[in-house]
């Protein structure tokens, strides 16, 4: 028996990775598919390009305006006239805010009297408004405690200093490339096993397969194997272009990723050999693959939390084995997970992989008989 799934093992291997297109399907996706998540679908805020009116020129709102044009968020600050370039700026999309300082802002400042600073944002950006509007008033406490000390203004009796846990620089990029891990480990896993079955019927040697001496769940063992491997070949590679390139923080175990790492595979395994079983040509597989990734992510908790799903849709994610492992991937990254909450996520991971496994065993029996 095991030399029989030995050679089936190789001849996978031997079918797989000496095609070359292939071989590029298994390196470059992921390698692309990282950078444009890490680089292009991001909620920070930068490179923005901000208007300035000002009508004091007093020394206070000059180095109010220099404080801006030093902030990395802020590429190019421009400077207004009037109040009718702000407003054909603002139409078209020229810039994002624009701060007016009036005349009386360096002598109510010198006066010890309130300074007000106008914030006029884009509301069609209403997103990305509010997280530039939040930028604008860092800057601004900055510079009211520095003139509290420099002009000697009377002390705040309250101040609130916010503390982020876990990502202190709330650098998006530690929330999104973690999460990517887990993705695209799924997005190769299920293509590859997908593509088993459905090349050997395509190209007309899955009869082969089923008048040899090998029992048909020898080929499914057989069939696994090689994508077992090579998903954990993409987890890894991806795992290192985290920690290297991205230089995410990985704070916790490294066994108990890769255990669970195996147990999601192992899920994801179960349902290409489903997809596959199901599909004669490699392009039904692939539309096949397509149809289960959308709501597998979008479902898994990666861009949205799951509990501001509707119900049965929470509900319904219990049998994503994608929603647990992004929970793992995460707090192992950035949290030091410990053991046993690592574990309450694991083993929903090993049930689902057990089901998944069993059953397109028996369908695959049932779709040769």
């Amino acid at each position: 028996m095991f030399g029989r799934i030995h050679a089936l093992v190789i001849k996978e291997f031997i079918t797989i990775l000496r095609d070359t297109k292939t071989r590029i399907v298994l390196i470059s996706p992921p390698i692309i598919q990282l950078f444009i998540f890490a680089f292009a679908a991001t909620l920070d805020v930068e490179n923005v390009t901000i208007g300035v009116y000002n009508q004091d020129y007093g020394q206070q709102s000059s180095e109010l305006i220099k404080r801006f044009e030093g902030s990395k968020t802020f590429s190019k600050v421009k400077f207004f006239n009037s109040y009718q370039q702000i407003q054909e700026n603002i139409d078209n999309q020229k810039v994002i805010m624009v701060i007016h300082i009036d005349d009386t802002f360096s002598k109510n400042l010198l006066s010890h009297k309130k300074a007000k600073v106008q914030f006029i944002l884009d509301g069609r950006k209403s997103n990305s408004a509010q997280i530039v509007l939040g930028y604008a008033n860092k800057i601004i406490e900055q510079y009211n405690n520095y003139l509290s000390k420099e002009l000697r203004f009377s002390p705040v009796n309250t101040v609130v200093v916010p503390r982020n846990w876990f990502n202190p620089n709330l650098i998006y990029k530690w929330f999104t490339v973690p999460g990517l891990v887990a993705i695209l480990t799924l997005v190769i896993t299920v293509v590859i096993t997908s593509l088993s079955i459905a090349r050997e019927r395509e190209l007309g040697t899955f009869e082969q397969l089923l008048v040899a001496p090998i029992r048909p769940v020898e080929i499914l063992i057989g069939k696994t194997i090689p994508a077992i491997v090579l998903g954990m070949f993409e987890g890894t590679l991806i795992l290192c272009a985290a920690i290297f390139i991205f230089k995410v923080p990985f704070t916790g175990s490294l066994l108990a990723l890769y255990f669970s790492m195996f147990l999601f595979v192992l899920s994801i395994v179960g349902i290409g050999l489903f997809l596959s079983a199901i599909c004669k040509t490699q392009q039904q597989a692939l539309l096949s693959v397509f149809v289960f990734m959308s709501p597998a992510v979008i479902m898994s908790g990666f861009a949205t939390p799951i509990e501001n799903m509707p119900y049965i849709f929470q509900i319904a994610t219990i049998i994503n084995p994608l929603r647990f492992f992004i929970v793992i991937v995460r707090g192992i990254f950035l949290k030091n997970l410990p053991i046993i909450e690592i574990l309450k996520n694991t083993y929903p991971i090993a049930l689902i992989a057990a089901f998944n496994l069993i059953s397109a065993t028996w369908f695959f029996r049932k779709r040769i008989e």
